[in-house]
């Protein structure tokens, strides 16, 4: 079973056997299903079936000549309509699957963002027909199966703006010495020994916490998975409409990035509210929107 299926509200399903069940139900109808032809005898077929507004679970496969439905895979989905990045996304097949990932040099966070592509089946669709896959913006989700409730770092408005100010201007120097700018590349070198300067000093007095407001970090062997500290700006409560079971779908904004976050009521430990922080490891998953529509 896929591990972040307990993150939408199926936290009771266990056994193989019982996921099995479920997704043979889930595709019983076809009246939603897509499909392509790859050549002669292979086609693919998408169906997703959505559990809450915006979150569901996602089965792909195969039409056999009897015009019976073969399951190959699926995945949980969470999709959000807000943006979290307009910077140009690569993007690049799975080796063992018809998925992608999508790689996003975000400056704001410092690293590669590297997610799980959930709209999949329209790259194929443009592949095919060799059309465009230049991207002008990505809407982030994640799926957390645990998560904590931090309290916030108390800041005036003078602080928060500082905050935007230094943001910013560190921004365009990641930029200037990505472009080979020496000067730039001096002055973050600078920049962070005294960070670390100043972090080691107070880390001796302060908790943790109180120091890192937010961050964004690699997490695992897997390329997908980031541990992150971010600030919860908008909370919708859903319920799973199979399980009965909770969930909760978190607005974060995290080193000044904005997606969401979906996990299960049970599985986080405190109780979240707009300006507290939400703390956990997720599976980050996205949808990309084209330059243009496909023809």
């Amino acid at each position: 079973m896929h591990k972040f299926l307990r993150s939408i509200g199926f936290s009771l399903y266990q056994k193989d056997r019982d996921i099995d069940k479920l997704l043979d139900q889930m595709t019983e109808d076809l009246s939603g299903m897509k499909r392509i032809q790859l050549d002669e005898e292979t086609n693919l077929c998408e169906i997703r079936k959505e559990v809450a507004p915006g979150m569901g679970i996602a089965v792909f496969g195969q039409m056999d000549r009897d015009g019976v439905f073969r399951r190959n895979y699926y995945y949980p989905f969470l999709r959000s309509e807000d943006m979290t990045s307009d910077v140009s996304c690569s993007i690049q097949r799975h080796t063992e699957r018809e998925t992608y990932a999508g790689l996003l040099d975000e400056y704001k966070v410092g690293i590669s963002l590297i997610f799980y592509i959930d709209n999949s089946f329209e790259c194929r669709e443009r592949i095919m027909d060799k059309s465009s896959l230049e991207t002008k913006r990505a809407n982030l989700t994640g799926l957390a199966v645990s998560g904590k409730i931090l309290l916030p770092i108390q800041k005036t408005e003078k602080q928060r703006e500082n905050a935007k100010v230094t943001a910013k201007e560190r921004n365009t120097l990641l930029e200037a010495a990505k472009n080979g700018d020496e000067d730039a590349m001096e002055t973050l070198t600078i920049e962070d020994i005294d960070m670390y300067s100043q972090i080691s000093r107070r880390v001796m007095k302060e908790d943790l916490y109180s120091i890192i407001d937010s961050c964004f970090m690699p997490c695992g062997i897997e390329c997908d998975q980031y541990s992150v500290i971010g600030e919860i700006t908008e909370i919708v409560e859903k319920k799973n409409q199979i399980t009965g079971e909770d969930v909760y779908d978190l607005k974060l904004e995290c080193s000044d990035i904005v997606f969401h976050v979906g996990i299960a009521k049970k599985d986080l430990t405190g109780e979240p509210a707009v300006g507290r922080r939400f703390k956990g490891q997720i599976w980050m998953q996205g949808n990309v929107v084209f330059d243009e529509a496909v023809d």
